[in-house]
């Protein structure tokens, strides 16, 4: 009986140093990765909020507090609102008919065929994104160029008869970024996807096929279902990257001709550091920070994405 009860009274020291032990394991964890989100994301936020209240520019000079930033963002600024719209319809078009839908045929053919000719396609596919920005750009340029040295018109001259140069940059801008975006984009869904297809339980497919299912009938019925997940992840994930990003455009078009090209991230990189406005420039990147929560709280609620999330029914020890 006695050693009974000393083990009863020392179970809450052990509680206690278990308890201990977990806050240290997380510390030691969990905090590099808290110190790198709050250094990398939460502060300049926070720097961002400050200059935005002020009359910062060229000089980096600031001499007041002022709320004359926002009245700009809200009323002042006229452009605003097409580069806005323009934003949307880019993010629109190249997440719907690229980074979704063409990575997710990218990966239901490089699946149907052999293993290693699928990864070698999609190994190809993957170069552009594992090539720098400035060498992909040079190989649009050289395909656009409005010239007979251009690849498009040595195409459309040899094979169509086409005696008219073709200038994508001046007759179609917008398609021009979005096709550009799209194709690198599009390799982030293939991997994804292909992550996900390859999850499926063999024996799902044997069973359909010997069902007499055909192959449409088994990507409606069993692989599209499963992929669920990853494309509600891939939607969220590609349509904030896509109203941040602005490299390649800033690259092909210069966000041109005129602002035809011109996105929001863009055209705050404009403001901020080539017209010098830095503080109108930030409070326009606190207005892209938030609209970037919105349409993350939205995808959030209309993906149902808190399902994914919730915990298993079945623990598996």
């Amino acid at each position: 009986m006695g050693a009974i009860s000393e083990r009863f009274e020392a179970m809450p020291h052990r509680l206690a140093s278990s308890k201990a032990r977990q806050r240290v394991n997380m510390i030691v964890f969990l905090g590099p990765a808290i110190l790198l989100t709050l250094a990398f994301f939460v502060l300049p936020v926070i720097v961002d909020v400050v200059i935005s209240f002020t009359d910062m520019g060229r000089s980096l000079r600031i001499n007041e507090f002022t709320f004359k930033q926002y009245e700009k963002v809200f009323v002042g600024d006229r452009r605003l609102a097409s580069v806005i719209t323009l934003t949307f319809v880019y993010a629109f078009l190249t997440l719907a008919i690229f980074n979704v839908t063409f990575g997710l045929i990218l990966a239901l053919l490089t699946t149907a065929i052999p293993k290693v000719s699928g990864g070698f396609f999609r190994g190809v596919w993957l170069l552009p994104r594992m090539s720098p920005s400035v060498l992909y750009i040079l190989l649009w340029v050289w395909v656009i160029r409005p010239s007979d040295s251009g690849l498009l018109n040595q195409v459309l001259k040899q094979i169509f008869g086409v005696k008219e140069v073709v200038d994508l940059l001046t007759t179609a801008p917008l398609a021009l970024i979005v096709v550009s975006n799209g194709f690198i984009g599009a390799s982030m869904g293939m991997i994804i996807f292909t992550s996900a297809i390859r999850g499926i339980p063999e024996h799902l497919f044997h069973a359909a096929r010997v069902d007499g299912a055909g192959s449409l009938s088994i990507v409606r019925h069993i692989t599209l279902p499963a992929l669920r997940w990853p494309i509600s992840f891939i939607t969220i994930y590609q349509t904030l990257s896509l109203l941040v990003s602005f490299e390649y455009i800033l690259l092909l078009t210069k966000g041109g001709p005129f602002f035809d090209t011109t996105v929001l991230a863009l055209y705050i990189y404009r403001r901020a550091f080539q017209s010098g406005q830095y503080a109108y420039g930030a409070a326009l990147a606190l207005f892209l920070i938030i609209l970037g929560v919105v349409v993350a709280m939205l995808g959030w609620k209309f993906l149902d994405m808190k399902t994914l999330l919730q915990k298993p029914r079945i623990e598996v020890n």
